[in-house]
């Protein structure tokens, strides 16, 4: 048996965002969604007023009947009081009503490639037992999106919340609906990585570990002019970042500067391409190994380096990360980081399911679990005399 997956206010856009959907929707589940994203968005704090029943007739062109529904609705729910002949006014979210639904939120940067679906498929497999169902949404790696959701996310009723944090790397504009969260008693746990400033309950990879097992497992092969591909706006990209550092450091190894390739989000289809044709199209003195942040960009890479003429593993070594279906799709199969996935996704849900049997206590003792790496030895590193150069 199977919990029920169910993408939830959301559709995939053409980059696969999540964008809002209205069809379908009662008139007065839009005014309710407006009304409690508003209250969300601003902080709106107790006692404070709310739009007027006039206001909201005007703003979405329907009648007074269909704004009292949605004002009765809310009232109900703890989200609001009404005075007579003086308006609407925000209540203390604190008694804001749970329906006790089974429904975990699960927020991922992608769903429907890579690694994602496996994930998933762990956390689904722990709800199924428990009777639970999963809200489904995907931000694409994309902050504002992130705050969509979880303004979204914040108008259901849910028990709680497993998000893998949009641009961790990065500081972060959406804190404050994890104090919502957090105020209301609902638990979350981030999977990936997890924003710092919120000292979270979180599962993450070693992933500073996996960047020097990568390392390392070349160094060992021969190999000591190394190149290092790393996301720069996700911690798991500046962490295995500082794992191939340490690496080099570790054996006496110079660490040169041209040979670490940045890329954010937005360049991950072109700057580790362009990168690489430059690197072995005009270097002299060619690297003999790469360290590339994950499958797929270590996939991606292997177009220029065919056009130009050399071989895997014969010319170049790579080691990559997350052990994915692209680390066989190929000739190459690629030496790879293993990424818990499936693993990942039931540590998610089982220790969620603690959080909550908690309740606000949860917030006091955070989970921290940290995965050591393993590294999948394939046939994409080969070892190499020491004076040996392309």
């Amino acid at each position: 048996m199977r919990s029920d997956i169910i993408y939830v206010g959301g559709y995939l856009d053409g980059e696969g965002g999540c964008s809002i959907l209205e069809e379908n929707v009662p008139k007065y589940q839009i005014v309710k969604d407006y009304i409690t994203n508003l209250i969300i968005k601003n902080n709106i704090n107790i006692d404070e007023p709310l739009p007027t029943e006039s206001e909201l007739m005007a703003k979405f062109g329907v009648s007074r009947h269909t704004i009292r529904k949605a004002l009765d609705d809310l009232e109900n729910e703890g989200w609001l009081y009404r005075k007579q002949g003086l308006g609407t006014f925000c209540a203390d979210r604190n008694s804001v009503k749970s329906y006790d639904n089974k429904n975990i939120a699960v927020i991922t940067t992608y769903i429907n490639d890579y690694i994602f679906p496996r994930i998933i498929k762990g956390i689904d497999q722990i709800l199924a037992k428990n009777g639970y169902s999963i809200l489904l949404f995907n931000t694409n790696n994309r902050i504002e999106t992130e705050m969509d959701i979880l303004e979204n996310v914040l108008t259901k009723d849910i028990r709680g919340l497993i998000i893998e944090p949009t641009k961790s790397a990065l500081p972060h504009i959406n804190l404050n609906y994890f104090d919502e969260l957090k105020n209301r008693g609902i638990p979350y746990i981030f999977i990936n990585s997890f924003y710092e400033e919120l000292n979270p309950s979180y599962i993450i990879q070693d992933d500073e570990g996996g960047g020097y097992m990568a390392t390392e497992h070349l160094i060992k092969l021969g190999h000591r002019n190394i190149v290092g591909i790393f996301k720069s706006d996700d911690n798991q990209g500046l962490n295995r970042y500082k794992g191939y550092v340490k690496a080099l450091r570790k054996n006496n190894i110079k660490i040169k500067e041209d040979n670490i390739i940045f890329y954010t989000t937005e360049e991950m289809k072109t700057k580790p391409k362009e990168k690489i044709y430059e690197i072995y199209s005009k270097w002299e003195n060619k690297p003999t190994a790469i360290v590339s942040y994950n499958d797929q960009i270590a996939m991606w890479i292997l177009d220029p380096i065919r056009e130009l003429g050399y071989n895997v593993p014969d010319d170049i070594s790579i080691v990559s990360f997350d052990d994915s279906d692209y680390a066989e799709l190929s000739n190459v199969k690629l030496t790879s980081i293993i990424h818990p996935k499936e693993e990942m996704g039931r540590l998610a849900a089982s220790t969620l399911f603690e959080l909550i049997g908690k309740g606000k206590k949860a917030f006091n003792k955070p989970v921290n679990i940290c995965i050591k790496p393993e590294i999948r030895i394939r046939n994409s590193t080969k070892e190499i005399e020491l004076e040996e150069v392309l």
